[in-house]
């Protein structure tokens, strides 16, 4: 979506996934200072909320794109990225790949994260938006697919 919504806008389009992991999905150090680079100009748009960042992120964006989507749709969605890219050992970011068993035994696989952390990342966001200081974010809050999908049809162009 973020990628889809940065070519939609010609804005520059910030994966902060491979900003932060190094390899061997270590966090990388400069992960701030990089996420710092990438957003202290204009137009762009970043797809993640990471809790290291979130301040200087929430302190730039004039806009929230929140796919405030259920628990079940997005694991399915987590689910069908990652065993894709586990069975065919697709590179992600830095050298790093998905390992298949993974996904049932680490508590910080997407797949394990996702389902463990989402009611607490839905409030955090409600929590969030309600802060006096992000009065000036403007907030899109996107309940299902089809309405991102419409949502998304409606802003700039291809």
């Amino acid at each position: 979506m973020a990628r889809l919504l940065a070519e939609r806008l010609s804005l520059t389009h910030v994966e902060v996934d491979a900003l932060f992991h190094g390899p061997g999905w270590v966090r990388r150090e400069q992960f701030v200072e990089d996420v710092d680079a990438a957003t202290s100009g204009t137009g762009w748009v970043v797809d993640h909320d990471y809790a290291a960042a979130r301040e200087l992120v929430w302190s730039r964006i004039d806009t929230f794109v929140w796919l405030d989507y259920s628990r079940i749709v997005c694991e399915w969605r987590v689910i069908r990225r990652s065993v894709p890219r586990a069975m065919l050992r697709r590179e992600l970011w830095n050298g790093n790949r998905e390992r298949f068993f993974a996904m049932f035994t680490d508590p910080e696989h997407p797949v394990q994260w996702c389902w463990r952390h989402h009611a607490r990342k839905r409030a955090g966001f409600e929590t969030r938006i309600a802060e006096p200081g992000n009065a000036h974010v403007t907030v899109v809050r996107l309940r299902r697919p089809r309405e991102a999908r419409a949502w998304l049809r409606s802003v700039g162009s291809p």
